[in-house]
């Protein structure tokens, strides 16, 4: 199989994966949004320090934990993953798959805001009114929900903000996450044990299976991050780039035709205005590459 269709394929599965976890997170209930996070935390951290070993880069790990300003950058990181992990799990064990969606929809435009701000890169005009228009629909969906769509805001913002993380520190994947897994983990070992002391714990109280379905966690965290790493090597930024609307895309679906979620004409329409303003970040953005390799193919021919 070449490498840009088995590419394209593990872009693609990463994405239906993340898009589907809202059938996943209600199968851990009764345990809260918190311990369900302590646990992806633990077996992450794990299912990670063992795929660092398997694939002999503890080289690269322990490269992170010399570099003081590479442990700062994803120190930050794993705070930010945390809201977001939390945020999220709560957001779909509470009834709000629809706003989680909206979250990943504007996030590649939160992205491009948080640019502009931290990084003072500068806008093309038809991404300011890309930005206008999300802007607008934020305000739409916060007038018929008669508050801001804080799970959506929350999720964009932290994973933006994750992101820029990532950037700046400049590590692969996989020793990354390890690392960021392992800086939450003695956190969530604490939070998890004083919930058995005090009997609040869901681990023990619930049968084999729900143990193990908690032990999942970490394979359910890793498997699709493993597949979005051989797609990044194989295929463009741009066709990266529409794959990821794939996830948000699948969970709507879910929280519309399987959740049951309501979806008032006023939310549609907020809705509507993102789907515009994605589009027109997405056309702008593939015609600004296709300029780009043009220029350089003639710049090349020229010399």
């Amino acid at each position: 199989m070449p490498d840009a269709r088995r590419g394209l394929l593990l872009g693609a599965a990463a994405y239906l994966m993340w898009g589907a976890f809202p059938l996943y997170w209600p199968l851990l209930e009764p345990g809260g949004a918190v311990e369900i996070l302590g646990h992806r935390v633990i077996w992450s951290c794990l299912v990670m320090v063992a795929l660092v070993l398997a694939l002999r880069r503890r080289s690269e790990l322990a490269a992170i934990w010399r570099d003081r300003r590479t442990r700062l950058v994803l120190t930050v990181a794993a705070a930010v993953i945390t809201v977001n992990w939390t945020t999220y799990i709560w957001g779909v064990n509470n009834g709000r798959v629809v706003e989680t969606s909206l979250g990943y929809f504007i996030n590649p435009l939160v992205t491009v805001l948080m640019g502009v701000v931290i990084l003072r890169e500068r806008l093309r005009p038809l991404q300011w009114v890309a930005l206008g228009i999300a802007a607008a629909a934020v305000a739409v969906i916060t007038a018929e929900y008669g508050r801001p769509p804080w799970v959506a805001l929350v999720l964009a913002f932290s994973f933006g903000s994750y992101g820029l993380c990532k950037k700046t520190a400049n590590v692969g994947a996989t020793e990354s996450l390890a690392y960021e897994t392992a800086v939450i983990a003695p956190f969530a070992v604490a939070y998890l044990l004083w919930l058995e002391t005090h009997g609040d714990s869901g681990f023990t109280t619930h049968g084999a299976g729900h143990a193990l379905l908690l032990m999942t966690t970490g394979i359910v965290t890793a498997v699709p991050l493993i597949c979005f790493g051989g797609a990044a090597t194989r295929v463009s930024m741009v066709t990266l780039g529409l794959l990821q609307y794939l996830a948000p895309t699948l969970q709507f679906v879910l929280g519309v035709t399987y959740f049951h979620e309501d979806m008032p004409a006023g939310r549609w329409v907020g809705f509507a205005l993102v789907w515009i303003a994605l589009m027109l970040f997405t056309f702008e953005a593939i015609n600004h590459r296709r300029r780009q390799l043009r220029l350089t193919v003639e710049a090349s021919t020229a010399a």
